[in-house]
């Protein structure tokens, strides 16, 4: 008989989401069941249970790190933009990437259509603390006049909307399959131009 590995409950909660994320990638979210997820990772049910309650809290669990890990690359990708060393290009691939080549975007659709209505809660407050951080300065009374809240609100829109129907619609436009992200990059490289100005 084989004896398991005992893992600390933060190496546990770590492996199921990492098991999580790619059931996600591989098969879509309808996959991503405490069952399945413990199955991945040989663990028990149980286990999971007591990691995230049920199989809505393992889907939130699991939106909030995808949406931690994604802002955190999206602010570094800002950061370099800002310091010359990057592109606006580079921070929309990396956001559109998110919502489809990681799942988000179908994480966060198929949640909010099975009645899980805090599905974005976790995407929404690291998004805020990704923007708090990259506009330290600014009183939060200003936030709705914020020139990069309403870019990142966009760029999340365009992101989630081309993850969901972008290349079907582009086909139906007879547009080439970037052309959202072709928007989202003339959009940011205006507001990034209007802010050096300012």
């Amino acid at each position: 008989m084989v004896s398991r590995k005992r893992l600390t409950p933060e190496e546990s909660r770590s492996s199921a989401l990492a098991a999580a994320r790619a059931l996600l990638i591989e098969t879509g979210p309808q996959a991503v069941t405490l069952k399945a997820v413990s199955a991945r990772i040989g663990r028990t049910h149980a286990n999971l249970l007591h990691h995230f309650g049920s199989a809505s809290g393992l889907q939130k669990a699991l939106a909030e790190h995808i949406a931690r890990t994604v802002c955190e690359t999206i602010l570094q990708a800002v950061h370099a933009s800002r310091a010359g060393m990057g592109s606006a290009r580079e921070v929309v691939d990396l956001a559109f990437d998110a919502f489809d080549r990681e799942g988000a975007g179908a994480l966060t659709s198929w949640m909010l259509l099975t009645g899980n209505d805090d599905a974005l809660d976790p995407i929404i407050s690291t998004i805020h603390e990704l923007l708090d951080e990259l506009t330290p300065d600014e009183p939060e009374e200003h936030l709705a006049e914020r020139r990069l809240h309403r870019d990142t609100l966009s760029l999340v829109l365009m992101a989630l909307g081309d993850a969901l129907i972008g290349g079907a619609l582009a086909k139906s436009l007879e547009l080439p399959r970037d052309a959202a992200r072709e928007r989202a990059t003339a959009m940011l490289e205006a507001s990034l131009a209007g802010h050096q100005q300012a």
